[in-house]
């Protein structure tokens, strides 16, 4: 066990191999106030537990950036068994679905805003940006989406309603206030946002849908604070508080005291801009402004929220124009000034991720102002160039198999290099075959992986060829599934855990099946199309790929090919020197390579849904008789859908 600072790491094997001299000079790198360090690191040689030492050694709250959903919810399992007693958390887009607003001039089409959030994945952000703003012990694993507004932190902590028993405060001011931080009213079924009124007592869920608080209030002042857990996890879990504060139900956030101001400023906007179209003939861009931006403020005045409200956020907050937005690096900077740590995993395919998000943004949120579907200062709500996220970060680790020349020149002589495996597992054998008969090459393979008990990755080149693969294969009789972007962010982590434990025997996908994922039961990998010269088949891409396989004693990979690419040369070549690195280190230390057993996690849907359904503690009786404490509470205050799950929870467990 580390313990430096308010980290705690635990973890039941310690730093082996190149790990220690990895974690002493990334480390001594931070301490040093080094901004820009490289940690190259093979597939299957601890990456991951290698930063989760340097962060405990270190004791700075870190930002984990990863270009994928599916990799950051891996990451975040993995940082939450490293840190238990810490606030671990994940950071993602919240969206299902997300159709972004838009204007096609060509055909006069308006295409508007169109999404699905995921609560759950709200609620995860909420408790993101409330653990920064709250304790110092933080580790947040996010998308590239951290880099998109979210509305400011000193908003958003100054919003925030503090409340202390004793107070002087009715239940018409509380009820008030929590509109004001955009809270529902919701007497009948309240989730994670909502409040209801029962009697003297308000019962407020948090946005984080990890608490209720209660509030009683009698004779104009606040008489008690009752904190409970949502999921009832453990027996007495409930707590009495003096005190205690409420963050706003959303992001986006404007101060009560300066809410009328940035109106006026927003309607000043409105007049200039209408005075611009009609002194360039443009009078039927005038009329669609002016009807929405009318009807905006009114709904935010009446109700203090509107959908777009992000395309005022720079009004609101008030901004210069061409200021960067507030996203959640603004969180660890308010919170810790310079001192924090971002680490940016596979930093190769990340950085360009990062690097290409505003030019497309910009582009579309032009043609919107130019046509009157918005304001001009919409421009502002976007996420930040690659050159004002570089300035907001701090102390950055970039972590890759293969990073790119940016993440070498950038760190200058402070690139780590970590190429050993603590298995002693050497990087998998490679085949070259003919693309003819391919897929029946393929089945196989499987067929022959599958008998065995190991699983099988299958990367194709498009979303719809790897659809028509995975349904060819399960009509060969192989239990197929595919895997792309399309697929939402808790069915991806749940059909990678199906694989592991054998539902599926293959997986076919394009680039999602790359970087970082843990998938040891894998032992064969088929590339199509591998010298498809490009972006998906590039070097760095191949040498992504291989390393899926690189977890496994019989690793293998084939690349269906008819020419063999500088690409396919490069990557084979640099597979083979890492070969010789590990086997010379077998060698001089006597070190058999071992099968890697690694135990199948929940996926986060699963585990999300365990703390929900979890039991309190004690024996067989104790449990009853707490859970009938729970359900009579809950009946008692007419909460009757919850104290029938409770119900069903009892004759489940006493059956």
């Amino acid at each position: 066990m580390i313990k430096k600072s308010n980290f705690i790491l635990k973890a039941p094997f310690s730093p082996t191999g190149d790990q220690p001299a990895a974690i002493d000079m990334l480390t001594k790198n931070i301490d040093a106030g080094v901004k820009r360090q490289t940690l190259l690191g093979v597939t299957g040689s601890g990456k991951t537990f290698t930063m989760a030492n340097v962060i405990a050694r270190t004791g700075l709250p870190t930002l984990v950036i990863s270009h994928n959903k599916t990799l950051a919810a891996q990451l975040y399992q993995e940082f939450k068994e490293f840190f238990p007693e810490s606030a671990v958390h994940y950071f993602v887009s919240y969206y299902d679905y997300y159709q972004p607003e838009a204007y096609i001039p060509q055909s006069d089409t308006y295409i508007e805003k169109d999404a699905k959030i995921n609560e759950v994945i709200d609620s995860l952000r909420h408790a993101s940006t409330a653990s920064l703003l709250s304790r110092p012990d933080v580790v947040i694993v996010a998308s590239v989406s951290c880099i998109y507004g979210i509305g400011g932190p000193e908003e958003y902590q100054h919003a925030a309603l503090d409340i202390q028993t004793g107070a002087r405060m009715s239940q018409k001011s509380l009820v008030a206030a929590l509109t004001a931080l955009q809270y529902t009213r919701n007497p009948i079924d309240p989730r994670q946002g909502h409040f209801r009124v029962r009697e003297n007592t308000v019962e407020i869920r948090l946005p984080t849908a990890e608490d209720i608080v209660r509030v009683e209030i009698e004779k104009g002042s606040v008489q008690s604070i009752k904190i409970e857990k949502t999921d009832f996890k453990k027996k007495n879990a409930g707590r009495d508080a003096a005190r205690f504060k409420i963050f706003p139900a959303k992001h986006f956030v404007t101060p009560h005291d300066t809410f009328d101001l940035a109106m006026k400023n927003i309607e000043t906007e409105l007049a200039l801009r209408l005075a611009e179209f009609k002194k360039n003939g443009k009078v039927l861009e005038a009329q669609r402004l002016r009807e929405r931006t009318e009807f905006d403020l009114a709904t935010l005045r009446s109700t203090g929220f509107v959908n777009g409200i992000e395309n005022y956020s720079r009004q609101l907050s008030f901004r210069e124009p061409g200021s960067p937005p507030h996203t959640l690096i603004d969180y660890f900077r308010y919170a810790h000034g310079e001192n924090f740590l971002t680490v940016i995993d596979e930093s190769h395919a990340t950085i360009p991720q990062i690097r290409g998000m505003h030019a497309g943004d910009a582009s579309r949120k032009k043609t919107l102002i130019d046509y009157g579907f918005r304001l001009p200062s919409a421009l502002d709500n976007r996420p930040l160039t690659f050159a004002e996220f570089d300035k907001k970060i701090s102390s950055v680790v970039y972590a890759s198999a293969t990073p790119a020349p940016y993440e070498i020149q950038e760190s200058g002589a402070h690139v780590v290099q970590q190429l050993i495996r603590p298995t002693g597992i050497l990087d998998p054998k490679i085949e070259i075959r003919p693309t003819k008969n391919q897929i029946r090459d393929v089945i196989k393979e499987i067929r022959g992986r599958a008998k065995k008990g190991e699983r099988s990755l299958v990367m194709a080149l498009t979303k719809r060829l790897a659809e028509d693969i995975a349904e060819y294969l399960t009509e060969a009789g192989i239990k197929a599934e595919y895997l792309h972007s399309e697929i939402k962010t808790f069915e991806r982590t749940e059909t990678l855990k199906k694989l592991r434990e054998g539902t599926h025997d293959v997986i076919v996908g394009i680039n999602l099946l790359r970087e970082g994922l843990d998938l040891p039961e894998v032992s064969f990998i088929a590339i199509l199309d591998a010298d498809k010269e490009g972006f998906l088949r590039n070097e760095t891409t191949l040498l992504q790929i291989i390393g899926r396989a690189a977890r496994h004693i019989d690793g293998k990979v084939i690349l269906y090919a008819d020419t063999v690419t500088g690409s396919m040369k490069a990557a084979i070549r640099e597979t083979e020197r890492r070969q010789n690195i590990q086997a010379q280190y077998n060698k001089a230390h006597n070190i058999t390579p071992k099968e890697i057993k690694k135990e199948i996690r929940k996926s986060l849907r699963e585990e999300i849904l365990a703390e929900e359904d979890a039991l309190p503690e004690g024996n067989a009786k104790q449990i009853i008789k707490e859970l009938r404490r729970q359900m009579k509470k809950a009946a008692k205050e007419f909460n009757f859908e919850l104290a029938a799950r409770i119900r069903d929870k009892i004759r489940k467990f006493s059956t």
